[in-house]
């Protein structure tokens, strides 16, 4: 990603705070997973994407006086013998480089640098990222942070600047919607690759190895999220993912999974018979959740409403259920259907932001499906939808899914 893509982003970031307010942003760090082995790295999205910093121990932070403002990254000074065992830092130069921030300064001058803001600036508010999906979870950065100067300077407020960041990260960029496409392309492949080598009786987590595989062989160290490769009645789970169980002759495989590309991801399920031909019965729940989703897709585009389009997936997800002999009445679906149509999708796989109408630029998952328990079929169709001004683009169009083109497909790959 150019550095201009984050210098615009920061400058749309500044706009949008008060005046006599301080913006602090965290990289973040890896978590000890158990004894001295860590998880692996994962830069704070909302700190990456106004830095383009993907290191850990990095801290972002913008003054805004007036026309003045003053930013600074805080970055882990070089030290041969801890590169020993870890690899090289980033110099100074290379921050300078990858961000586009003049002002490059070291982590242990952080608490330093920030004591004179107060006074220097006469800020008033301190901005931070204090997202937070559950009421138990445990503490982050930011919040330790925010407890800290709550303490020390009763008299500044902090506010919460997850929102606004997450707002701006709605509307994609070119540069965004290129990532996302590479990054849906590598995942069409995996799924390809699956489908190639799927026969009754392999193992869940034996298809899934074709899926990693061809990641790993593209480079790509992350999945979007815990591949769901989940064969008949797991397919029913929403997000089953122990991928353990034996795909059973004249089973459906439902396949939710996604390659990330620099930080961004696809999303994409498909749903597939593992000996590559569908039951009369599979094949007539498979086609109502494809008739819903392209009716779905229709109805994308700029001024339409998120709530809208919801609820005409529930009314042909219906329809299909009645068709089925499943329900009666309308209000029934949520027997088999119970989540919404889909979800935005960036840098994260649910990606934040908040909006009921559709602008172009933005990018959402289509992914209605129908979930029947007592017949061991879970259907889930998902592509990625680019919001344009008269409608929208499939970005994972190419990625097969009507019901003669699978079974061609995998008849002839398994010939």
């Amino acid at each position: 990603m150019n550095k201009e893509f984050f210098i615009n982003n920061r400058k749309k970031l500044i706009e949008t705070i008060e005046d006599n307010s301080v913006v602090i942003l965290f990289a973040g760090d890896a978590p000890y997973k158990s004894a001295d082995y860590k998880y692996s790295f994962v830069p704070n999205r909302n700190f990456y994407y106004v830095t383009g910093f993907p290191r850990e121990n990095a801290i972002y932070m913008v003054a805004k006086k007036g026309e003045k403002v003053l930013e600074n990254i805080f970055i882990e000074r070089k030290d041969p013998m801890v590169e020993r065992w870890l690899g090289p830092r980033l110099s100074v130069d290379e921050a300078k480089e990858l961000t586009g921030i003049e002002n490059i300064r070291y982590i242990d001058e952080f608490n330093s640098e920030f004591e004179r803001y107060p006074e220097r600036f006469e800020i008033d508010n301190i901005l931070l990222d204090l997202e937070r999906q559950e009421y138990g979870k445990r503490s982050t950065i930011s919040e330790d942070f925010a407890n800290e100067v709550i303490r020390k300077y009763p008299y500044l407020r902090i506010k919460n600047v997850f929102n606004e960041i997450g707002d701006l990260r709605l509307v994609k960029t070119e540069e965004e919607i290129d990532l996302l496409k590479k990054a849906i392309a590598i995942t069409k492949e995996a799924v390809e690759n699956v489908m190639k080598h799927a026969k009754a009786d392999m193992m869940e987590y034996e298809l899934e190895a074709f899926f990693d595989y061809t990641l790993k062989k593209h480079g790509v160290k992350f999945t979007s999220f815990n591949t769901i490769m989940g064969s008949g009645h797991n397919g029913t789970v929403l997000h089953y993912e122990s991928n353990n169980c034996k795909a059973e002759d004249g089973s459906l495989v439902l396949l939710d999974c996604g390659a990330q590309w620099k930080f961004y991801n696809g999303d994409v399920t498909r749903t597939f018979p593992v000996n590559g031909k569908f039951t009369e019965r599979q094949k007539a729940v498979y086609n109502a959740v494809l008739r819903a989703q392209k009716a779905i897709e229709a109805a994308v585009k700029a001024g339409a409403k998120w709530s809208d389009i919801n609820e005409l997936s529930k009314k042909e997800l219906a329809k299909g259920c009645m068709e089925l002999g499943l329900i009666k009445e309308e209000s029934e679906v949520i027997k088999y259907y119970f989540h919404t149509f889909g979800h935005s999708l960036g840098l994260d796989t649910h990606d934040v932001g908040r909006a009921d109408e559709l602008k172009p630029g933005m990018v959402f998952t289509n992914e209605p499906g129908l979930y029947i328990p007592e017949e061991g079929i879970g259907v889930r169709i998902e592509d990625d939808l680019l919001v344009t001004e008269d409608g929208c683009i499939n970005l994972s169009k190419d990625i097969i899914k009507e019901v003669d083109e699978i079974e061609a497909f995998m008849a002839k790959v398994n010939k």
